[in-house]
């Protein structure tokens, strides 16, 4: 027999993706803060999943618009299709195109029950989902069930800050001005060409006298820019990571809590997001390339003083944390409470 526990069952859905599946662990970690947590905590459920479901299908529905799958779980293999199983959820976060048939058919299999959370911009009729959450570059009309927000839900629990930092803290030491320099790469609009990575190359030597940088590279930095940058930060008495294998543990969230500034490639809504968090000034680094979709991401964070293009020099500001993942989390509880109300 399954045991019910104090608040709403959450189930995570993306397809294996880092950046997908952030999202939604983004909106779920929002909801376990103290004071969301507590307003919805007399909701009970025995349907609580530990682990997000990662969903991969496959086959020729994959051709398909996402609303026309005529049957989603034959796309699964047999281990995650045993994944959709009752108990259902009292609540579906999902990110991610391949994600879509399931959110579509969890509102079905649930007869309604489990209130169905789609991120992004799903690009089908907005009428399956309970609430979609679409960042406001993504210009997706507005409906009753619509809640844009600016640029991804990221989010970093006070816990996981405070781990990172202590697990780090000798990345404190310095009295030199902290630059993180986050490099991410080639991607559907843009294009990390040598010269992109020269330039980047040329401003980090000269700007380097009286600071310390901290350097990351993303999956999607080509090889090229990785040798370069990992033989730079060695000249420069840099701080440089790729991969745990290489590099030892990730302080990605170190360097991203203690820096004082970040100079952000601008192919990333995520890269760009997430130094926005921590009211951290976010210096944007062109690359090839570009989108009128992309030119409203840039915008919306210029608006709110949290970015600007870098023009040369590093200087410092201030403005509050950027922090949408709070915002969307809030409707959601607002929303499950209209549902669930505390009697």
């Amino acid at each position: 027999m399954t045991t019910e526990k104090s608040g709403p069952s959450i189930w995570t859905v993306a397809d294996g993706r880092a950046g997908i599946l952030n999202q939604t662990l983004a909106l779920s970690a929002a909801l376990a803060e103290p004071e969301r947590a507590s307003a919805l905590s007399h909701i009970r459920s025995s349907a609580h999943h530990d682990a997000p479901l990662v969903l991969q299908p496959q086959g020729w529905q994959l051709s398909l618009p996402a609303d026309l799958w005529p049957s989603p779980l034959s796309a699964l293999s047999p281990d995650q299709r045993a994944q959709l199983l009752p108990p259902w959820p009292d609540m579906w976060i999902a990110a991610g195109r391949r994600s879509i048939p399931y959110s579509r058919l969890m509102r079905k299999l649930s007869g309604g029950k489990t209130f169905v959370v789609q991120t992004q911009n799903p690009r089908v009729g907005l009428k399956a989902f309970d609430l979609v959450i679409p960042p406001e570059h993504d210009g997706v009309a507005s409906a009753p069930n619509v809640f844009p927000i600016i640029g991804p839900p990221v989010w970093f629990s006070r816990q996981r800050i405070e781990d990172a930092q202590a697990r780090f803290g000798h990345l404190r030491t310095t009295q030199r001005q902290k630059v993180l320099v986050s490099i991410g790469g080639d991607s559907r609009n843009h294009k990390m060409t040598e010269a992109n990575v020269a330039a980047i190359e040329a401003a980090l030597r000269r700007l380097s006298e009286g600071r310390t940088f901290w350097i990351t590279v993303s999956r999607r930095t080509p090889e090229h820019a990785r040798v370069r940058f990992r033989r730079l930060a060695s000249t420069l008495n840099a701080v440089f990571w790729e991969n745990e294998e290489r590099d030892g543990s990730n302080p990605y969230v170190a360097f991203l809590s203690l820096c004082d500034v970040a100079m952000v490639t601008a192919e990333s809504a995520n890269m760009i997001a997430d130094p926005a968090f921590f009211g951290k000034p976010v210096h944007l680094l062109k690359l090839d390339g570009g989108s009128p979709r992309f030119d409203r991401l840039h915008k919306s964070f210029i608006a709110r003083n949290a970015a600007r293009w870098f023009t040369g020099s590093l200087t410092g500001w201030t403005y509050p944390p950027v922090r949408e993942a709070a915002r969307a989390a809030d409707e959601i509880v607002r929303r499950l409470l209209e549902r669930h109300p505390n009697r």
